[in-house]
């Protein structure tokens, strides 16, 4: 599920599917609704039973000013012991103009603001962790930006993190959470094409969604 600003969606959605296929057989539903801005209507999310038939769910949308409670109960309602999730980037900032904490809990972290855009040095933080088992333990990412984590929620485990040439704080950039017993995998990395284009970053997205479905 992808729209709204910033990003180059259509590109994103192209290499998800291509590196995703590389490990995994799927068939996809690749929607990109909203348009251009903060702000933009979904018709997938529209019905209460939008995520039925599905076994993973990528949340890859950027709408940082949609307060639709609604909404948001609406896609968190089907998340919570539904279909595992993905969550990227944007993800994050989406519905940050919400006064709830309804979708933070879903993603398992809470961040309204992010770094200059730097290449960023990753620090594993979990090598036992599926996900993280034989990943690259020195990747310097293309320029991206580094997400301000201000609450790392009680069911999120770090698998990697950086540290902020800003504040020179700590903070998560890969994690995984439960959310009501469904398994959602989050990173904040994803701003631009060349992170997209990046074959580390796109081994960690295959890692991410065997995890996600259970074929670590």
């Amino acid at each position: 599920i992808s729209g709204g600003g910033f990003h180059d969606y259509p590109f994103q959605a192209k290499v998800l599917v291509d590196s995703v296929s590389k490990v995994l057989p799927v068939d996809w539903t690749v929607a990109i609704q909203g348009g251009r801005g903060t702000t933009g209507k979904q018709p997938l999310l529209e019905n209460p039973g939008w995520a039925k038939g599905f076994d993973i769910v990528v949340h890859n949308q950027c709408f940082a000013d949609t307060t639709d409670e609604a909404l948001i109960q609406r896609i968190t309602s089907a998340q919570r012991g539904g279909p595992a999730a993905i969550v990227i980037h944007c993800a994050m900032h989406t519905y940050r103009a919400s006064t709830a904490d309804t979708w933070r809990e879903f993603l398992g972290v809470t961040t309204k603001r992010h770094t200059k855009a730097h290449n960023i040095s990753v620090k594993v933080a979990a090598k036992d962790h599926p996900i993280m088992k034989g990943f690259k333990e020195d990747w310097v990412t293309p320029v991206d930006e580094l997400y301000v984590i201000d609450k790392f929620w009680p069911n999120s485990q770090a698998l990697a993190t950086a540290v902020s040439p800003e504040d020179q704080k700590e903070y998560p950039l890969v994690w995984v959470s439960d959310y009501g017993g469904s398994r959602v995998f989050g990173t904040t990395l994803g701003h631009g094409n060349d992170t997209w284009n990046d074959p580390v970053f796109q081994d960690l997205l295959g890692r991410a969604f065997k995890w996600a479905l259970k074929r670590e």
